[in-house]
């Protein structure tokens, strides 16, 4: 039937992003490691590097996480590692005690700029040409 093929097709096409996703993961975790990185503390630095290009201070957690893709929790221990290494800082949020910003440190900012060019080009190799 030609509503069991359209499915398949929707399957194998999911299934064959999910496998690109998988493969870059990996690409970048593996050009990340070198610099002390994967790809996920890469992204979350690189949240709060295009925030403070933007003359913003910092992300509350909540913003970090609905664009980086990861729970709140898996991020608060990702945010305290990178804390620890000296690479962000927290703040309590002052229109909200409860909440939590997140900023970049100069030794967060000089990483990311040193390791920027090393994502962008896991994603040139990886990624088809999206401007056809």
């Amino acid at each position: 039937m030609a509503a069991d093929k359209a499915e398949q097709a929707l399957v194998a096409q999911w299934r064959d992003m999910l496998a690109l996703h998988a493969r870059t993961q990996c690409e970048l975790d593996r050009a990340l490691y070198q610099h002390g990185l994967c790809g996920s503390d890469f992204e979350v630095l690189d949240v709060l590097a295009a925030t403070a290009a933007a003359d913003a201070c910092a992300f509350r957690v909540q913003e970090i996480a609905d664009r980086v893709h990861l729970s709140q929790s898996a991020l608060s221990r990702l945010i305290a590692r990178l804390e620890k290494d000296g690479l962000v800082e927290r703040e309590m949020c002052p229109e909200d005690r409860r909440g939590v910003r997140v900023a970049l440190t100069g030794k967060g900012r000089a990483l990311h700029d040193e390791v920027l060019p090393v994502q962008r080009a896991v994603l040139h190799r990886m990624l088809p040409d999206r401007q056809g």
